[in-house]
């Protein structure tokens, strides 16, 4: 009977935080122990390692993998040298634990140092391209910033007095490359939960590398692989923030109000606003194998937070979450020839969608004319206009920046609630450029202007979500 439990970037930050609110205040049995944390790195660090996850801004990875000319990365990997001994002066403030904690981090950078100075030399000459190595790059950068966290909560809890290990998932300078599943059964073997309490590596080495299928959910996949093959009666995620009817900052704090019930259908509808709960896949197996989730805030350590399971639904139909993303890039591809021929042309477009990698958030299709809402950079949306200009000859394309807001819940059978949703957007003045609503009923989405994307949150809350006096979220189904 134990839990796997996964916290997160800027609950790390907080060591008093994670010591007294998540290690100290158990949510199982009140025992200390039964309980497995997979931490993620310091907030901010993942960033300084590859890229910025909000802008794109480069990081060590981008920048060693856009120009070999350029040694900018490694001023870059210097900083952060500088910044992660930083944060241990704050945490240790004892000589010899702060000199073993700046040694355990220095030799890992001065060994990923190294290997790209050799790989940056190797790919000097013809026959060798640093493209075909860069995917593996980026897996031993991603791996630095979860060990260098995990490695420092353990040895600050067991200088608190907890039996705390650390548990290295990243593969560091192994010669064994095996399956993600068979790396943590070994990492547990000889572990005894009754009284240990081990810290996890968020990233964890596998043979088919975490980052090429989840990039930078990878810590979220090791977190639910963990909970599966253990079997855990629960899993936990520890964030900042409640899991909320909206964003308290657009809605005000006195508005928004934590969910306490969902299922991973709605999870899945946050994930491709990527506003992830949990990553789809990692929910898959927590989802498969029965394992409840539970989503709790690191500074409010008394609340229940939310529940989310696989049968829930909602004791009566409601709008449970308003949420969207800003930054969205419709393209849209007219062709009068494209009548009865549909299937023929999204092909096209899938294929190059495809190449580019970029992540659908929705999508609209009429007799001759099929948009697609895309989360990725103008670099990006220019590259597919291009190669769409120059496949589909006869076709008109267009593209335009513009935000998607969506009202989820369990069971959103609710008479004219579209009706109500479109009325109250209107009421504040905003165009809707083009809505969604499955027969499903589990989401409805309303495609705006860039501008209105706050005011289309505040319009939807209040025409869809009240606050109930128990503090629940409920909806207006009458």
């Amino acid at each position: 009977m134990h839990t796997i439990e996964k916290i997160g970037g800027t609950s790390m930050s907080d060591y008093i935080s994670v010591r007294d609110n998540i290690i100290l205040q158990p949510a199982t049995d009140g025992s200390l122990y039964n309980r497995v944390f997979v931490v993620s790195a310091y907030g901010g660090i993942t960033d300084k390692l590859l890229e910025s996850k909000k802008n794109g801004q480069p990081g060590i990875y981008k920048l060693f993998a856009n120009s070999l000319e350029d040694k900018s990365w490694l001023v870059a990997l210097a900083n952060l040298k500088k910044q992660l001994n930083k944060i241990n002066a704050q945490l240790f403030d004892n000589e010899l634990q702060l000199a073993q904690a700046n040694l355990f981090i220095n030799e890992r950078l001065d060994s990923a140092g190294k290997c790209l100075l050799d790989l940056h030399s190797l790919c000097t000459h013809g026959h060798f391209s640093v493209s075909s190595h860069l995917a593996t790059v980026r897996e031993m950068l991603a791996s630095i910033g979860e060990a260098h966290s995990a490695w420092n909560t353990a040895k600050l809890l067991q200088r608190d007095g907890i039996n705390a290990c650390f548990v290295d998932l990243t593969g560091w300078q192994t010669e064994q490359h095996i399956p993600l599943d068979e790396r943590i059964k070994r990492a547990f073997d000889k572990i005894d939960l009754t009284n240990q309490l081990p810290i996890v590596t968020g990233y964890a080495h596998s043979e088919d590398g975490l980052m090429s299928s989840f990039d930078r959910g990878y810590s979220e996949m090791t977190f639910s692989r963990l909970a599966v093959l253990t079997q855990a009666t629960e899993a936990v995620i520890h964030k900042e923030f409640h899991l909320s009817s909206a964003d308290p900052r657009i809605v005000g704090e006195e508005n928004a109000v934590p969910i306490g019930r969902t299922n991973y259908d709605v999870a899945d509808q946050l994930a491709n606003l990527g506003m992830e709960a949990i990553h789809p896949k990692a929910a898959k197996g927590l989802r498969q194998s029965k394992i409840p989730l539970r989503v709790k805030n690191t500074f409010e350590p008394e609340h229940a937070g939310t529940l989310i399971t696989g049968d829930y639904i909602s004791d009566s139909p409601c709008v449970e979450i308003i949420a969207g993303c800003r930054g969205v890039y419709a393209i849209e591809v007219f062709d009068q020839n494209m009548a009865g021929s549909i299937g023929e042309y999204d092909d096209k477009i899938l294929s190059v969608l495809k190449r580019h990698r970029v992540q659908i958030i929705s999508k609209d299709i009429n007799a001759n004319t099929v948009t697609h809402y895309l989360s990725t950079n103008l670099k990006t949306v220019k590259r597919i206009r291009q190669d769409l200009e120059s496949s589909l000859v006869d076709a008109e394309i267009d593209q335009q920046k513009v935000a998607i807001v969506s009202a989820f819940g369990s069971d959103m059978q609710i008479p004219s609630i579209l009706a109500r949703a479109v009325k109250s957007v209107a009421d504040s003045k905003i165009s809707i450029l083009a809505i969604h609503q499955s027969m499903r009923q589990i989401d409805m989405q309303l495609v705006v202007n860039e501008a209105d994307y706050e005011q289309t949150i505040k319009s939807l809350h209040q025409a869809l979500v009240e606050v109930h006096d128990h503090g629940r979220a409920i909806c207006l189904a009458s």
